[in-house]
């Protein structure tokens, strides 16, 4: 059975009798894990493989940028926010970017090690000083500083067998109101944002990035629409002028950044149609059947969500031991 539209989040640690229903349904496509998931790597496991006797093609996922967006702790590895890296980018650029890829390489392992394909990483956003919702996550406040960490970052995700997704496209890096709460408005203009904001995504689209996460923003110079539910940033932009082929997934449709649309099947009927492969609705577990249901004949296509399948973990030899040993370094 191929994998449905819709990434879905779990109540707890554990699977219920209801999840174990929802996750069979044929418009499920994936799983979000949360920190009220996880209360052991054992038990990480045993959900992981629970969810996928339900269905083993549905994605696992999990936001783990590290710094404060690290959802799994205790026999994970600590990740520092990618706010160091730009920092160790100052003294020595090299160094960064080893550093860079040894977390790619120990977050892609860890995670496959406990059943989960993909991190939503790495953050792409450019820092100018007025976001608080981004801050510490973002690399650097210069785009090619950007570019070249994520670029190493992937490097290390992708040798330890895992996807990336960079995020939030165009970028949200500019504006001060927080999407989890609020719709933001970036007033500037594409020019502009394509002289700074675009230039990591052009720059790792040409490098295997394999996912991208619109942001609940709406930049009214380029189009009305918040970018996850514009047809211009998502397939004239980001699929026609800078060429990507791979999974779009919206960000949570119930964030009030994404309540200009409507309901929760009416934000996800217009993601769908903007062009995202994939919507993740957490959080909101009453919605989730009516969803399911009115996506029913949505898909996302098979190659796209092939390419965010864990690639194999390459096991726990050498090179994932000096990894961890660079990123405890880095965070004492």
């Amino acid at each position: 059975m191929r994998a449905g539209a819709v990434m879905l989040d779990l109540v707890g640690p554990r699977l219920l009798a209801e999840e174990k229903e929802i996750l069979r349904h044929p418009s499920t496509g994936g799983v979000i894990l949360f920190a009220r998931n996880f209360e052991s790597p054992r038990q990480l496991l045993a959900l992981t493989g629970e969810i996928r006797a339900q269905r083993p093609e549905l994605l696992i996922a999990v936001d783990h940028e590290g710094g404060r967006v690290q959802r799994f702790h205790e026999g994970f590895t600590r990740i520092p926010p990618m706010r160091l890296l730009g920092e160790r980018w100052e003294a020595d650029a090299g160094e960064a970017r080893a550093l860079a890829e040894s977390i790619g390489y120990v977050i892609a392992v860890e995670l496959q090690k406990h059943g989960v394909d993909f991190s939503f990483a790495p953050v792409l956003d450019v820092d100018f000083g007025s976001s608080g919702v981004i801050g510490d996550r973002a690399f650097s406040d210069e785009p090619t500083v950007i570019a070249a960490l994520a670029a190493a970052l992937v490097t290390g995700l992708t040798a330890g067998g895992a996807a990336s997704v960079g995020k939030h496209f165009p970028g949200h890096g500019y504006v001060k109101a927080d999407s989890h709460v609020d719709v933001p408005v970036d007033a500037r203009s594409f020019g502009e944002i394509d002289a700074t904001d675009l230039h990591p995504y052009r720059e790792l689209i040409s490098r295997g990035l394999a996912g991208v996460m619109p942001a609940h923003v709406i930049y009214p110079k380029v189009d009305r629409q918040p970018a996850g539910y514009s047809r211009v940033w998502l397939q004239e932009i980001l699929r026609g002028r800078l060429g990507f082929d791979g999974m779009i997934f919206s960000d949570d449709l119930s964030m009030e950044g994404a309540s200009g649309a409507g309901g929760p099947v009416e934000r996800a009927r217009a993601a769908l149609e903007a062009g995202c492969d994939m919507v993740l609705l957490c959080n909101a577990p009453q919605a989730a059947g009516g969803v399911l249901e009115a996506l029913a004949r949505d898909a996302p296509e098979p190659r796209r969500a092939a390419r965010m399948r864990a690639g194999g973990s390459p096991g726990l030899h050498a090179r994932y031991a000096q990894a961890v040993k660079a990123v405890r370094e880095a965070t004492t």
